[in-house]
């Protein structure tokens, strides 16, 4: 006990008081200077992951849009390119999926969706695409800026869809669908040398 009393002793002494205010006054400083830097770091790590976020985002929903403008035109292309356009739709659907965003889901969702309507638009005559592509590319991108929003607006497009599928016009589409696939890929089907040889006009001999 005798060093404690040694210490008390010093540490009330008023000619040590300015030595124990310089310390004190050091100690807070290196301790509030650590907690501001600690902050600081934090914001700006927390910033650096928004903004690549916000980049990963961006560049899904850039995807998810060049993807209805091919949706949009699905019957034109050939079946290589639809392969190309569904595996570009996949891996956006994918980021879109991973994004730690409350809802992302949702709106991949409405996406699928509203990409498959867009396929099936391009094999009606008459149906006027440019408006279903703009709204498309309008809701992703008011999703982008207000995510919390839309999120509500894509579950009520969704519940509501899934009561459309009961009614008795869901399976006529599924065959109208189905059998516009079969015409598209037989207008594309490679021509067999057994087909080029009977598509050729026969000689007629003469005797």
């Amino acid at each position: 006990m005798q060093w404690w009393n040694d210490f008390w002793d010093w540490f009330t002494q008023p000619a040590n008081r300015d030595v124990l205010y310089t310390a004190a006054v050091l100690f807070f400083g290196v301790l509030i200077a650590g907690i501001i830097a600690a902050l600081v770091a934090r914001s700006s790590t927390k910033r650096v992951v928004r903004m690549h976020d916000e980049e990963r985002k961006a560049a899904a929903i850039a995807a998810l849009v060049d993807a209805a403008t091919e949706a949009s035109v699905w019957n034109s292309l050939t079946p290589q390119e639809q392969v190309l356009a569904d595996r570009a739709v996949g891996q956006a659907d994918i980021i879109v999926r991973l994004l730690p965003i409350r809802g992302s889901d949702v709106a991949a969702n409405w996406a699928s969706h509203q990409l498959h309507e867009l396929k099936r638009a391009s094999a009606t005559f008459g149906y006027q695409l440019d408006p279903a592509v703009v709204e498309f590319r309008d809701r992703l991108v008011e999703w982008q800026h207000h995510p919390g929003r839309m999120r509500r607006r894509f579950q009520l497009d969704l519940e509501r869809w899934r009561l459309q599928r009961a009614e008795p016009e869901t399976a006529q589409n599924a065959e109208q669908d189905q059998w516009v696939a079969e015409q598209h890929h037989e207008r594309y089907a490679p021509v067999t040398q057994s087909d080029a040889v009977a598509s050729q006009p026969t000689a007629v001999i003469e005797r």
